[in-house]
């Protein structure tokens, strides 16, 4: 086996900016009584993100999947689990190490992480340019902040994809200062920090939401006031709503089929439908938008995934989502592409760029930082940046050293 990716390499001072870094040093340096330039050290070196030698070691172990090559752990912790978790665990494959895209068990056997670890692992295992991480925290750089106070990583973070959802070059800030700036509908210009993609794709569909209900009792009106928001989503072979996958919160996993009872009780109070629109059917879906746009019915927006990842790897075709976009931005239907899954997969980083389109809302998560820590986003139009801070927050959402693991993942597979 050989792989073919080029090597890089990066300072934290070259990634993030050497005023960032030089104002970091001097404040830690301050903190623990040192001189500042041992810390200006570690912020100018250089860390190589892919060297021959994990590329080659990675290469000869791929000889090794399927094989037991450890003892092993014989017994492991029992854990507390759910039911459901534990009919589902597989402990014999549970790590006890990983390197690039192999994963020793608790059975001493290889594994190839031939889903990359559920999407999550896009740079395999124990990627060494993450090692400018542990040279932040060196620094003192803290993933401990407040909503209020998000830190110069996770500010650039915003910009850089914003920049690269917008296709735009680097460097290019006066097109990025426009993008930042417009105030024309389908524009990705927001980004809010979250930690789960459910919270993401939730973020977006209270976003839809508040076009027909106010968030709170003080709000104005909103412009469909009075009229039943309906969601078109992708249907299954049977016509049904099992298709699609946006996460587990509760309203999107009614999307999908779950909570019958509750989605009837939704459907027959006129509050909250889901319509779904068969696969790659565009005469369908403009039947379904026109159905339920009109009288007393809005369509709220429409989610999709691309490929989906959940329901056979099917492949939505570029000339209906065309069609659907379309018909969506002539009837004032915000879309969203959910992208926690295929994100970063993409020579372009986002796939919805290879389809030309251009979403409202886009759910990036998984892969960007590639294991490191939990942190999704979601990408939106200035148009529709209608919640107050509480209405779509995460603690944690503003960690510094996750948004550095999304500059390190980006970096590298753009050089790639």
């Amino acid at each position: 086996m050989k792989t073919h990716l080029s090597n890089l390499r990066r300072s934290l001072a070259e990634l993030l900016g050497a005023d960032y870094l030089k104002a970091v040093c001097e404040a830690r340096a301050f903190a623990e009584g040192v001189d500042a330039g041992a810390l200006l050290a570690i912020a100018e070196e250089e860390v190589d993100f892919y060297p021959a030698s994990f590329r080659d070691r990675g290469d000869r172990l791929a000889d090794s999947v399927g094989q037991k090559v450890v003892p092993g752990l014989p017994s492991s912790a029992r854990g507390a689990g759910s039911l459901a978790f534990l009919r589902a665990s597989r402990t014999a494959q549970a790590p006890l190490t990983g390197y690039g895209c192999l994963r020793i068990g608790e059975d001493g056997m290889v594994y190839l992480i031939s889903k990359s670890e559920h999407y999550h692992a896009s740079l395999g295992h124990d990627f060494p340019g993450y090692r400018l991480i542990e040279n932040a925290k060196k620094l003192g750089v803290t993933n401990i902040t407040h909503n209020n106070t998000r830190g110069h990583i996770t500010r650039l973070l915003e910009e850089e994809l914003i920049r690269t959802a917008n296709g735009l070059k680097a460097g290019d800030r006066r097109g990025l200062e426009r993008a930042l700036d417009s105030r024309e509908p389908h524009t990705l210009n927001r980004v809010l920090n979250l930690e789960t993609g459910s919270l993401a794709v939730e973020a977006a569909l209270k976003m839809m939401l508040a076009r027909f209900y106010r968030l709170h009792h003080n709000f104005p009106l909103p412009p469909y006031h009075g009229r039943v928001p309906v969601f078109l989503v992708m249907a299954d072979h049977e016509g049904g709503r099992q298709a699609n996958y946006h996460g587990t919160t509760l309203l999107t996993q009614t999307m999908r089929g779950m909570w019958p009872e509750l989605y009837a009780a939704l459907d027959r109070e006129d509050l909250f439908l889901v319509q779904p629109v068969r696969l790659n059917d565009a005469g369908h879906f403009e039947e379904q938008l026109l159905r339920w746009e009109s009288g007393k019915y809005k369509v709220a927006g429409f989610f999709h995934e691309l490929i989906l990842m959940n329901y056979g790897g099917i492949r939505l075709k570029e000339r209906f989502l065309a069609r659907a976009y379309e018909l969506c931005r002539a009837h004032d239907v915000p879309t969203l592409v959910d992208e926690i899954q295929s994100c970063i997969w993409s020579p372009e980083l986002f796939l919805f760029r290879e389809y030309r389109l251009k979403p409202d809302f886009v759910s990036v998560g998984k892969g960007f930082p590639g294991g490191q820590y939990p942190a999704s986003r979601i990408l939106f139009s200035s148009h529709l940046d209608t919640l107050d801070q509480f209405g779509a927050l995460v603690t944690n959402g503003q960690e510094e050293l996750a948004s550095l693991a999304y500059l390190i993942t980006m970096d590298f597979v753009q050089a790639n």
